[in-house]
């Protein structure tokens, strides 16, 4: 890889990093001071495993929903195509306050009976949900906490 790409993640080499992790892929500062910042929020290893659709898209919407009960500063709460991970967008949130934010979250989605949003009114595919496989990712992700700031292998 020679050329820079205008896609951070596309400049990443993916065969080194270790997941799961938590990285800031971006760092924006706007004209008004405001500081967007953005979070590679990896569950799996790139390339070698993924979470399975009703896992991750389960994943966003209790992560979307769950995570601003702890914070006013989450934007966007997204799915990587690849399935290996999300992108949190937030308004000035850092590192420190995100992992502890990004734990508390987690834990809420061990504790929680239902996918919020997961029917056909509030949903494009709301049959397409497993509580059960995200409550499993969620765990894993969990089990890992005090390696979630090691990005490479």
């Amino acid at each position: 890889m020679t050329d820079r790409m205008n896609v951070e993640s596309f400049n990443l080499d993916h065969t080194k990093v270790a997941a799961p992790y938590v990285r800031v892929a971006d760092r924006k500062e706007l004209p008004g001071g405001d500081v967007l910042i953005k979070y590679d929020v990896r569950f799996a290893q790139p390339n070698v495993s993924h979470l399975d659709m009703p896992a991750i898209h389960s994943l966003e919407h209790l992560t979307a929903e769950l995570m601003r009960n702890h914070t006013d500063k989450l934007i966007d709460f997204s799915p990587m195509g690849c399935q290996t991970g999300f992108y949190a967008l937030t308004l000035g949130l850092e590192m420190p306050d995100f992992l502890r934010i990004l734990e508390a979250t987690l834990n809420d989605i061990l504790a929680a009976t239902e996918v919020p949003a997961a029917n056909e009114v509030q949903c494009g595919w709301g049959a397409n949900h497993s509580l059960i496989d995200a409550q499993s990712a969620a765990r894993d992700f969990l089990s890992v906490k005090d390696e979630w700031q090691q990005v490479m292998a």
